[in-house]
């Protein structure tokens, strides 16, 4: 059997494992286009430290990405944070994140109260959410609305909006909750109230043994080499795969430039790219319409290495997009991961939201000096700067709107008529490691099986 898998980012890598596992003898090709392997996993120097470009942990609470770095080998090296405290940006300074929310929805009003992060306004609407009519949620809907309707839009605007947007850099208000907040819909279908559906959500989230998340000395971005070779998956970067057509006996890829096309035939097929090129692929045998239609938000992480001490306190800051700044979120690494501290700091910082790309437009040195100068504002003058890195995730972070998860399913579903073909990524059902693992893996599973004993025959 020849499988073929479209991307090598953390899906399309975690397919090729799963793949290995299910048919040993299998041949196995990774189609890449970009010159490297990992997607939004990757790690580079800067300052003299190997700091991660894109993701630089992993959620432990979902399972799927620490398998992946026992099947690299890497089980051993494994690291939690060493400051776990974050704050928001709000109102002029620096304000604790309270104690009991979830995803930024309260359940402990009296720690909202001592964070200072709402007016009295804002705080005293809160609660009216116990004794207002209203309807238990039936339908998805976007995570503002709902806050909106139940809390007011102080909690949207300096609470949620920041703590949805520092994971899909996307606005509440157009976020679905179903797919955003899966674990409050259940409890939202039985209560009006929000804060009982937030704290029964809360309370029914399991506990976890250690820390929340975990990372690799030296970065992320060493596992996807790791996992190629595992795999054993013949590797071929700077292949673009442009297109996609059944025959008689499987599937068969056009790569190579339009003057020079070649061909790959295939027995499976895994298409582990961002919505649009997978739409473009996919065109040729289902309805692509809702695919093709998926948004994205673009991002920038900017790294800057400073000769001192880190600055700041705890792990680092969110900043609501109401305060109208550049910066979306800080990570001070330095202190987060104590294999970056030393006599330097190393500072992340995230820019770019959901339809405001102004900031982006700014060249590399305009926009560190524009993080810089919103740091220093928020924690107060800064050591002098020894290196700094900008590094660009244009159309980075898929935008989960109202309908997502229908969307995903009927898309699956007219994938699945065809044996041997199957679809991952961060489209679909989650942007973070463990979710990209999964969705790579449930991918492999599907179209392996499938494929097995059927009469290829399209007619």
């Amino acid at each position: 059997m020849r499988i073929a898998i479209v991307g090598g980012g953390i899906a399309g890598l975690s397919a090729a494992l799963e793949a290995r596992a299910l048919r040993p003898s299998a041949e196995i090709i990774v189609l890449e286009a970009s010159a490297r392997l990992g997607g939004k996993v990757a790690v580079s120097d800067v300052g003299g430290l190997a700091v991660d470009e894109g993701a630089d942990s992993m959620l432990t609470r979902v399972p799927d990405g620490l398998a992946l770095v026992r099947a690299a080998g890497l089980e051993g090296e494994l690291v939690s944070p060493a400051a776990a405290q974050a704050c928001l940006w709000s109102r002029g300074e620096l304000r604790p994140l309270p104690a009991g929310t979830l995803l930024g929805l309260p359940t402990d009003l009296a720690a909202l109260a001592r964070s200072g992060l709402l007016s009295r306004s804002g705080l005293a609407r809160v609660p009216m959410d116990l004794v207002l009519r209203g309807r238990p949620v039936e339908d998805d809907i976007s995570v503002g609305e709902l806050v909106t309707r139940r809390f007011g839009r102080e909690v949207v605007d300096r609470l949620v909006d920041p703590l949805l947007g520092g994971v899909y850099a996307g606005r509440a208000d157009r976020l679905s909750l179903r797919a955003t907040l899966p674990q409050l819909v259940p409890h939202a279908a039985r209560h009006r109230s929000l804060l009982k559906a937030a704290s029964q959500a809360r309370a029914a989230t399991p506990p976890t043994d250690g820390p929340l998340f975990a990372s690799l000395p030296r970065g992320l971005g060493r596992l996807p080499e790791r996992l190629a070779q595992v795999a054993g998956a013949d590797v071929r970067l700077g292949t673009t795969v442009r297109g996609l057509t059944r025959t008689t006996s499987g599937w068969s890829l056009t790569t190579g430039s339009a003057a020079a096309p070649a061909r790959l035939e295939a027995d499976v097929v895994v298409i582990a790219v961002p919505a649009a090129p997978a739409a473009r692929l996919l065109g040729s045998v289902i309805d692509t319409t809702e695919l093709a239609a998926l948004d994205y938000a673009s991002v920038a992480i900017v790294t800057l290495v400073l000769d001192g001490p880190t600055p700041g306190r705890g792990s680092g800051y969110l900043v609501p997009a109401v305060e109208g700044r550049a910066t979306k979120a800080v990570t001070f690494s330095s202190r987060k991961w104590a294999h970056l501290a030393g006599s330097r700091s190393v500072v992340r910082a995230s820019v770019g939201r959901h339809g405001d790309v102004r900031d982006l437009q700014r060249d590399d040195a305009e926009l560190v000096e524009a993080v810089r100068a919103e740091l220093a504002l928020a924690v107060g003058p800064l050591p002098r700067l020894v290196d700094s890195r900008v590094t660009r995730w244009g159309g980075g972070l898929p935008q989960y709107a109202v309908g997502h998860l229908d969307r995903v399913r009927r898309t699956r579903e007219a994938v699945a008529r065809h044996p041997g073909l199957a679809v991952a990524g961060a489209a679909y059902d989650g942007v973070g490691v463990p979710a990209c693992a999964r969705s790579g893996r449930e991918a492999a599973r599907s179209a392996v099986r499938h494929d097995e004993g059927h009469d290829r025959d399209p007619s």
